[in-house]
């Protein structure tokens, strides 16, 4: 009978599966308009699609996305530079006047948001915010790579979002009231 002093019986042999390193400034660039710019660390071809990477750079007073909630995906955001404001919404009780609440995320801060959590972020600051932005599964990182592509250069819309997010299981939250 084994105890716990006794090693393991069955070792298994060591994996030969390369790591991936993403020097500083390195990465796929992707323009949203003339406000975002997001860098691409890990697209989920390292990862088996398990785990997607971006920075996304924001600037001064600049809005996000149209509130909205992911039916297949988690998020993480990790606050590297500025304050990031994340926007969530009340089912009840009072709110911030615009039919939520928010919490300013300062550099070191981490939100994770699970699948079907309402949120959106912005940036009403005077300096530039940046964080880093996990997705898993990794698929969420082409929502980024179509909305460019529907942009072809031009600003960020409401609309342009709207369509991007209905291609990547994104809902936007109905306006109470």
């Amino acid at each position: 009978m084994a105890t716990r002093e006794d090693p393991p019986t069955t070792r298994l042999s060591t994996p030969h599966v390369p790591i991936h390193f993403v020097p500083a400034k390195a990465g796929e660039i992707i323009k949203l308009g003339s406000a975002l710019t997001l860098r691409v660390m890990e697209d989920g071809s390292h990862t088996d699609n398990r785990l997607g990477a971006v920075e996304l750079i924001i600037p001064p007073r600049t809005s996000g996305p149209p509130l909205h909630w992911h039916e297949m995906h988690d998020e993480t955001f990790l606050v590297t530079k500025g304050t990031v404001r994340f926007h969530y919404p009340v089912m009840e009780g009072p709110g911030d006047g615009d039919g939520g609440f928010h919490a300013d995320a300062r550099v070191g801060d981490y939100v994770v948001v699970g699948t079907r959590a309402p949120h959106t972020f912005s940036n009403p600051f005077g300096e530039e915010a940046r964080f880093f932005n996990t997705f898993t599964p990794a698929f969420y990182v082409n929502y980024f790579k179509l909305m460019a592509e529907l942009l072809q250069g031009g600003e960020m819309t409401p609309e342009v979002n709207m369509q991007a997010m209905a291609s990547y299981a994104t809902i936007p939250v109905e306006k109470r009231g």
